[in-house]
């Protein structure tokens, strides 16, 4: 296969592995500040997350720019579109991680650009979906997810950047969208034939909003209060889900979409770390260590069958839609 053809083929679906190694990174920058571990990881990471977020952007522009055809089939896909605000998520997550790092200035410019991303992406698709054509029950999924819960990421570090009330705005839209997209997701799940084998890991996704809106709440109340409680447990509820049928999940075949494994459970670690920090309950602490030892063993394992695909040259290939 030709690098030109690879070329042609490189997924915007690649942005997902930045997704999960910068969420991987915010949660180690957590447990370091937290639960004190000392092994200042996350420096290194955030360094290679940031590398790979440009070298994916710096491919996917030299893409657009060679085949904007392909960019724009891409967008159009019911499917594939959901991937384009993940470039406005790391953006925010950047944010995160720079606010941690002391560097204040830097985490108001990432969150700004996120955030503007964020709205644009946000205004762009729900229109597309008002409007789309060509929807089917077959293009539903829990990938519907990815382009609301940039909105609910945006009050973690807005709430210090600018007026809470743009910081409530975000959150509105987000925690609105996921009550509506899970009642949509749900009833897919239920009552139509099951998930093709490529879709199985966005599952996970189910785990994120609740948790990243459990963390996004407190910063803009500064408590946990009854409501912040429910976003919380009903993610741990997910996460115990999941984990009674891990089984399943280790019997699909490896798919770029598998990175979908790896930010829900950053979401999900990084909310149990907060939740200890808040509350000083034990239990957190030692179900927050159980998580980070699953969450590093999923981005490990990700990472190893990334890596063998790109030599196999399995990964940007001639995709059936």
């Amino acid at each position: 296969m030709t690098k030109e053809l690879r070329l042609k083929n490189f997924p915007i679906s690649f942005f997902s592995i930045t997704l999960g190694l910068a969420g991987f990174s915010v949660a180690l920058q957590k447990a370091e500040e937290v639960l004190h571990f000392n092994y200042n990881l996350s420096y290194f990471l955030s360094g290679l997350t940031a590398f790979m977020f440009v070298l994916t952007a710096f491919i996917y522009i030299a893409k657009w720019i060679k085949f904007p055809e392909e960019v724009k089939s891409e967008f159009r896909n019911p499917i594939k579109i959901n991937f384009f605000p993940i470039i406005a998520k790391v953006t925010l997550l950047s944010s995160i991680i720079l606010w941690g790092y002391h560097m204040p200035e830097l985490s108001k410019y990432a969150w700004f650009v996120g955030a503007s991303l964020q709205l644009i992406f946000s205004l762009v698709i729900v229109t597309v979906w008002m409007h789309h054509p060509h929807f089917e029950i077959k293009h539903i999924s829990p990938a519907l997810f990815i382009p609301i819960v940039g909105n609910i990421i945006v009050p973690i570090t807005g709430s210090v950047h600018f007026n809470l009330e743009v910081s409530w705005f975000f959150f509105s839209i987000g925690i609105i969208l996921w009550i509506i997209f899970t009642t949509i997701v749900f009833n897919r799940i239920i009552f139509h034939e099951p998930l093709p084998d490529k879709l199985v890991p966005t599952f996970l996704i189910l785990m994120a909003p609740p948790a990243i809106g459990f963390i996004a709440y407190v910063k803009l109340t500064g408590q946990v209060d009854i409501f912040s409680k429910v976003l919380y447990y009903f993610s741990l509820f997910m996460f115990f889900v999941f984990l009674a049928q891990v089984k399943y999940f280790s019997q699909v075949k490896f798919f770029l979409s598998s990175w979908a494994y790896s930010f829900p459970m950053d979401a999900f670690t990084i909310a149990t770390i907060f939740m200890y920090h808040k509350t000083g309950f034990v239990f957190f602490k030692y179900l927050a260590i159980f998580e980070l030892v699953l969450l590093t063993s999923i981005i490990l394992f990700l990472t190893f069958k990334t890596s063998k695909a790109i030599l196999n040259k399995e990964i940007c290939v001639e995709e059936d839609e």
